[in-house]
């Protein structure tokens, strides 16, 4: 062993050899579940194993350059293996496997993971870590070290042709059709290309490539063109009314706006094989019957809600990035980007969000002031009394936080909320007293299983959509509720398998109180903003005027990608050479949380009253935050704290991680007349009064949609 070891630099090339084709063998063994499923794909895939094979060895060229070859190549072997052992367990909880981008996600990942793991596994994961990392420096001070200089006027010029040919061998391999540069359905891309070269292409794939015809004319024409076809676009102007900057908008086609985002919905009748006790979405349906719908092409499947989202927001194609990119984690870290609330913002709207997740999922508590958001409204500014099995929490407390909305402000209002009761992953054992719908049709009990604990969901989720509907009805204002599918479930579903024929196509419907005219469509996720404001005669915005008007075009999609390149990555020509939105000053939460009397009670706790509070509140006394018991929405509790008279008191929302989203106006002793400058009882009585008269229906059985 030891002579093997004193030779190691001889031998070492045979070794990185056999080392990356056992170490690709094993990332496919893993991916896949199955050392069968492996072997197979290296019989019938030979040449994307031998590619995928290159690729590690090429990474094993890095000890060309240095004197620690071994731990060099130690390292890397891990690196490796460490990948293909995540994306194993990632693969095993959802569809969509590991990428290089998720590494950006890693703070939303650790929000999550108790939900995917047992606490005894999440140890054994942060052991296996520990352990990893030991080993690495380990073997940094004991594995030896060449005593030979290294050749660096041989070696550099190897390992540089090496990249090179690496390079041309890839171009290759693309315009034969071995391998492709983008991922129509990543999940079948890692299974078609492997691991490697997938992973690999996710972290030096990113971003809009610079188009060939990208100049200062092409954009300044294409932006002619827009301005011609807007300003020839009429509005209705009867009845208008003048908006926040003074400009006018037809009252009856500028009604507020909501876009109610269901998480893993689509109708579960369109499972060829499936049988079900009852119509799981029997008000979904109707609605489908009576208000526009169609089916909407969403850019991923099984997860990526962030994606949907970001094209519905945007207007902007998913496509035209790296393949498995999350622009939440890229390019909006860096800029704003035009969207659909800075259009209507234009028009006097003011703009929200609300989620009935985590703050801080995908960063959305930085990402949503890019895109224009004057308010995000999160779980912790929301009192959820009941969550799923799976511990989400239900959509139907989301009613509350879009009225809520609705109310904040005088004017139109643009809701955008995003639902998460839909959520995997599913489980395969029953959940006692949890299916009011009885599913059959699969010989797979397991499957099964899961597809009736998601389709009783789902049914929760159309009820809820009913009592939102019916919750908005008694509102006085014109309104229109765009409802829709960010993706397919978790459930390995396959085009063969829908009556629709592809897994890509979830389905909206366009519910308005004001006589709408019904206009079916099938659209793209990034169509469906334009589309419903064509419907309402709002030609207003750069990509939103593009859509309209170009959207049958043959230079749609190239145009389109020009457009998201300039004002994403290029010199924003489009809009004169200079950005022209800033990043909003966005309020966490709708109502504010305010503190309106402390004092100790007769038990010796400390007692803070107020309004908004939730079990997300936290007392902070001075500069230090206590440990908090949360009582109802109007009082928490801090135990064993005396009050002093010179104390300051704030009330902080944070998440489960301890994330501070956002702290209250302080509050003093003796000051109430100022402390409470915005906590006006009467108003509040007043308010709650209209709340109610909207949501007692809500306190009836539910009613179907008629």
């Amino acid at each position: 062993m030891k002579e093997i070891m004193k030779k190691y630099l001889y031998n070492y090339y045979f070794l990185c050899i056999a080392s990356a084709f056992v170490i690709n063998f094993l990332i496919e063994i893993f991916s896949r579940h199955s050392i069968v499923a492996a072997f197979n794909y290296l019989i019938h895939s030979p040449v994307v194993f031998t590619y995928n094979v290159l690729l590690i060895l090429l990474t094993f060229s890095l000890i060309l350059l240095v004197r620690r070859k071994f731990f060099v190549f130690t390292t890397i072997s891990l690196i490796w293996l460490a990948g293909g052992i995540t994306n194993g367990i990632v693969l095993n909880n959802r569809v969509t496997p590991f990428t290089a981008n998720e590494l950006k996600l890693i703070s939303s990942t650790f929000d999550i993971l108790e939900k995917y793991f047992s606490k005894f596994q999440i140890g054994l994961i942060g052991v296996g870590i520990a352990l990893a990392i030991i080993g690495v420096i380990i073997a940094f001070f004991k594995a030896p070290r060449s005593k030979n200089k290294i050749n660096y006027k041989k070696n550099i010029p190897l390992f540089a042709a090496g990249i090179i040919s690496f390079v041309l061998l890839t171009q290759g391999a693309l315009k034969a059709n071995i391998i492709s540069d983008y991922f129509g359905n990543i999940a079948f891309a890692y299974l078609d290309y492997g691991f490697p070269y997938c992973f690999t292409n996710t972290l030096l794939n990113t971003g809009i490539k610079r188009p060939v015809n990208y100049t200062q004319a092409t954009i300044e024409k294409l932006a002619e063109t827009l301005m011609n076809s807007e300003d020839s676009s009429k509005l209705d102007n009867s009845n208008l009314v003048a908006s926040n900057d003074n400009s006018m908008v037809p009252q009856k086609q500028a009604p507020n706006i909501i876009m109610l985002q269901l998480e893993s919905f689509f109708d579960p009748t369109h499972m060829i094989d499936l049988e079900f006790s009852e119509d799981p979405v029997p008000n979904f349906r109707k609605l489908k019957e009576q208000f526009s719908s169609g089916y909407l092409k969403v850019p991923s499947v099984g997860a990526g809600t962030a994606n949907t989202e970001f094209e519905v927001i945007s207007g902007m194609n998913l496509e035209f990035f790296g393949a498995g990119e999350y622009p939440y984690k890229t390019i909006l870290r860096k800029t704003t980007a035009e969207s659909i609330n800075y259009d209507l913002k234009d028009l006097g709207y003011s703009t929200h969000a609300i989620h009935n997740n985590k703050g801080t999922f995908y960063t959305r508590q930085k990402v949503f002031k890019m895109l224009g958001f004057d308010t995000f409204t999160s779980i912790e500014y929301m009192n959820i009394e009941e969550t799923t099995p799976l511990g989400w929490a239900k959509d139907k407390y989301l009613t509350k936080s879009i009225v809520d909305a609705l109310k904040s402000t005088e004017g139109q209002d643009y809701i955008y909320t995003i639902s998460v009761q839909g959520h995997g992953d599913y489980p395969t054992t029953p959940v006692e007293n949890h299916s009011k719908i009885t599913v059959s049709g699969l010989d797979d009990t397991e499957r099964l299983t899961s597809f009736e604990y998601f389709t009783n969901e789902i049914y929760e989720m159309d009820q809820f959509i009913a009592e939102l509907i019916q919750a908005l009805s008694l509102i006085n204002e014109d309104i229109i509720l765009v409802m829709y599918g960010d993706h397919l479930p978790t459930l390995g579903i396959e085009d063969a398998e829908l009556s629709n024929g592809d897994i890509f196509e979830t389905e909206y419907v366009i519910w308005n109180n004001f006589g709408l005219e019904k206009q079916d469509a099938d659209i793209e996720a990034y169509q469906l903003g334009a589309h419903i404001l064509n419907q309402l005669g709002i030609h207003h915005g750069t990509l939103i005027n593009y859509h309209q008007q170009y959207k049958d075009t043959p230079d749609y999609l190239n145009n389109l990608k020009l457009l998201q390149y300039d004002m994403l990555y290029g010199e924003r020509y489009i809009y004169g050479g200079v950005n022209p939105y800033e990043p909003t000053k966005m309020q966490m939460g709708v109502n504010e949380v305010l503190i309106s009397e402390v004092y100790n009670d007769e038990d010796g706790n400390f007692i803070v009253k107020g309004q908004n509070f939730t079990e997300y509140s936290r007392v902070k006394i001075n500069d230090t935050a206590h440990e908090t018991t949360y009582i109802d929405p109007n009082t928490l509790m801090v135990s064993d704290y005396t009050l002093n008279e010179d104390d300051r008191f704030a009330i902080q929302q944070v998440t489960v991680t301890n994330h501070v989203l956002s702290t209250s106006a302080k509050y003093k002793v003796g000051q109430e007349e100022e402390n409470n400058q915005f906590y006006d009882q009467g108003f509040e009585e007043g308010y709650m009064a209209g709340y109610q008269a909207a949501l007692e229906a809500l306190g009836q059985p539910v009613q179907e949609v008629e």
